[in-house]
């Protein structure tokens, strides 16, 4: 007689997960794509900024890098009142106050005014992405972090993919309305984040006990499995981790080894959303059109080797090994790119982009598994804000390199080292497993009680 079958479908955890992957990533994905429109658009309106009102390359490479300035500087402020307030009312505040200043831009006159407004766009989106991964840590056992990971961080290179076919007909509405196309680019799209910032007001909620679309056994198994592997990694940092102030903890050389390593990645994938553009205009006979177009193809390829990365991560349950092959692989495409011709240096920042776009995700899932949840959320602030700065010396390095040189070539030969330099940090990262993987020969926690939970 077969014996009964029992599938992962059946259990209140996964039918929880599977709920929150319909409901919750989706939206997510959707607040990434606005915000990767709003943050990497004066890219293709760089050349009309620079003709209409005088700010060139090195002006362009400064105001796109005061956004990352601001951006350090207040994230960890902005991730505390997160915990404070809980993320459905601070990711709302979030999406809203930078589709303002974003659509604001459209009145821009001069560098000093670019210079104000990228800085105040910066400030405005501070804390959202770690705000982010904080809440697949409440809401996802790790076992699931780095599939949801890679999708929600997919977002950012579906906004690449889609921002060069959307701008170049939005730059084309040049003189509708008596105003400039650029104006329509920014002005459009930041309202577009105001519009789904009020949405994601009524989707979300800040607590497992508050979401009203899982069933109270959902509810339960779920929040009691999250609990559970938190115990385990208070177990492992060890009890008198306990009893030590979470800006101690902070000063833990794994967190310096976390910030390097994605300050590495965070060149390479910023150094790309600015300069792509005007790396694809090279290529002869191209034209706005045509620019956004060919600039959607390294961001394409990168949401499939997304994908595939997270998948992988998951199921091997060790991510250090798969980044260090993914900073491999930008190294070695971005290197390509510079000593190639235009339109083969657009094929190679493709396999790039594979590369240092996988890493992200990649990397966001070893803090979840290492870090003590006492500073979690402040650690990943931490790391997200310092690594951030890469996109600052990016776009501003890049413009220096151009108005210098005429050519980029000597930035991609230092995206290429700084991705090998990334792939020797992430060496000396002490452990090496995904989050709520268990030991080989560890015990396996019992299983969650059926028990109510005493509300928090």
């Amino acid at each position: 007689m077969p014996s009964a079958r029992v599938t992962r479908a059946d259990t209140p955890v996964d039918s929880a997960v599977a709920k929150v992957f319909r409901r919750v990533v989706p939206l997510f994905i959707v607040m990434l794509i606005c915000n990767q429109l709003n943050r990497s658009n004066i890219g293709y309106a760089q050349v009309h900024l620079e003709a209409d009102v005088g700010i060139g390359a090195a002006a362009y490479g400064l105001g796109a890098g005061l956004f990352f300035v601001a951006y350090a500087l207040f994230e960890l402020p902005s991730n505390v009142l997160m915990e404070r307030y809980g993320p459905k009312v601070w990711l709302t505040r979030i999406m809203v106050s930078w589709g303002l200043v974003s659509a604001a831009t459209a009145f821009v006159n001069g560098p000093a005014m670019f210079y104000v407004l990228r800085f105040l766009l910066g400030v405005a989106e501070a804390g959202f992405f770690p705000a982010i991964i904080f809440y697949f840590s409440r809401w996802l056992p790790g076992s699931h972090r780095g599939r949801a990971t890679a999708m929600f961080v997919a977002g950012s290179s579906i906004a690449a993919a889609v921002s060069g076919p959307v701008s170049g007909p939005l730059l084309a509405l040049d003189g509708m309305g008596g105003a400039a196309g650029w104006q329509w680019l920014f002005g459009l799209e930041g309202l577009l984040s105001v519009v789904v910032g009020c949405i994601a007001y009524r989707l979300l909620d800040s607590r497992i006990e508050d979401a009203r679309w899982l069933t109270r056994a959902e509810q339960r198994a779920l929040a009691d499995t999250v609990e559970r592997e938190d115990d385990v990694r208070r177990a492992e940092a060890g009890a008198e981790a306990g009893t030590v102030s979470r800006w101690k903890l902070l000063l833990n050389p794994q967190v310096l080894v976390f910030c390097g390593i994605y300050f590495a990645i965070q060149l390479s994938i910023y150094a790309n959303t600015f300069w792509l553009p005007g790396i694809v205009r090279r290529i002869d006979g191209v034209n706005d059109i045509t620019v956004g177009l060919l600039s959607s193809l390294p961001w394409i390829c990168a949401v499939v080797a997304m994908y595939l990365a997270g998948r992988a991560s998951d199921r091997l349950g060790r991510s250090k090994p798969l980044l260090v092959a993914a900073l491999l692989v930008a190294a070695a495409g971005t290197y390509l790119a510079a000593i190639t011709s235009p339109a083969l240096a657009l094929v190679f920042l493709c396999v790039a982009a594979m590369g240092f776009k996988s890493a992200s995700p990649l990397f966001w899932t070893i803090p979840q598994g290492t870090m003590h949840p006492a500073v979690l959320a402040p650690a990943i602030a931490l790391v997200n804000s310092l690594g951030n700065l890469g996109g600052f010396v990016a776009p501003y390095g890049f413009g220096l390199v151009k108005e210098a040189t005429g050519q980029v070539t000597y930035g991609l030969y230092a995206l290429a080292l700084s991705s090998v330099a990334g792939a020797a940090l992430v060496l000396l990262i002490r452990r090496d497993r995904s989050p709520g993987a268990p030991e080989p020969g560890a015990a396996v926690p019992p299983a969650p009680s059926a028990s109510p939970r005493p509300a928090a």
